[in-house]
């Protein structure tokens, strides 16, 4: 598995005249362009009296780069066992951990966005508060459900080759229906129920709480987060055991 991940990360930048560099450019350019958009262009300001770009280019990015974990697993899952037919033929190889490779890899990816987050921050206001080291705590459950999802859209992807062509609008549009670009208390009232059942809005909104505003996770929300997480990934392990058997067959 370790040897995987390695050659997963490596071979995303294979070939690149910057290689691995590209890891830290691509997540400060998106940062950039989100930032000049919405906060230029459409003059959104994260809280009422406070013009500060920089602050809401540090909430953006601290909503973005756990959401792109999540969105990267997901896109890439429908290929996952279709790319890899090789192993599928081969009985001793376990294929679920396919997804446990591509999970790590964006999990990777996440630490360095974190870095480029952390750097800017420092620079700017200095050390980020105390509770920013709930932050392993709160992603614990982004990791869980990510593998679950992962799992189950891999399997799906074997039998259903649209999956792949859906998945991209599924995570477009899911992108723009968590408070990611916007707090969750601006939401109206009547629908800020759908937004709390999706847990993918509490993790973010616990992040950036512990992230930028010092405030420690609800315990009660954590608990929801959690015990959600494990049953997502619970059922994506058992939705890809139960179908596993005719993949060698389909493909």
């Amino acid at each position: 598995m370790r040897q995987m991940v390695v050659r997963e990360i490596a071979s995303r930048y294979r070939g690149s005249a910057l290689g691995i560099v590209w890891s830290f450019f691509i997540p400060v350019l998106m940062l950039a362009i989100y930032t000049f958009v919405f906060s230029f262009v459409f003059k959104a300001r994260w809280r009422v009296g406070n013009d500060s770009k920089t602050e809401f280019a540090l909430v953006l990015f601290a909503g973005l780069m756990l959401f792109n974990m999540f969105a990267d697993c997901v896109n890439r899952a429908p290929l996952q066992i279709i790319s890899n037919v090789n192993l599928v033929k081969k009985v001793v190889f376990p294929l679920e951990i396919l997804s446990v490779v591509a999970v790590a890899a964006s999990i990777f990816q996440m630490l360095v966005s974190l870095v480029v987050w952390l750097v800017f921050y420092v620079a700017v206001f200095g050390l980020p508060p105390v509770t920013a080291l709930w932050l392993p705590l709160i992603a614990m459950p982004l990791v869980l459900m990510t593998l679950g999802v992962t799992w189950f859209l891999a399997a799906l992807g074997v039998y259903l080759r649209d999956v792949a062509q859906i998945t991209g609008v599924l995570t477009t549009t899911l992108m723009f229906l968590t408070p990611i670009f916007f707090p969750a208390s601006a939401v109206p009232k009547e629908f800020q129920v759908l937004f709390l059942i999706n847990p993918l809005a509490s993790i973010i909104e616990l992040a950036r709480n512990a992230l930028i505003w010092g405030k420690s996770p609800d315990p009660l929300i954590c608990g929801y987060l959690i015990v959600t997480s494990v049953a997502v990934a619970w059922l994506g392990f058992a939705w890809f055991q139960k179908t596993r058997g005719g993949f060698s067959d389909v493909l």
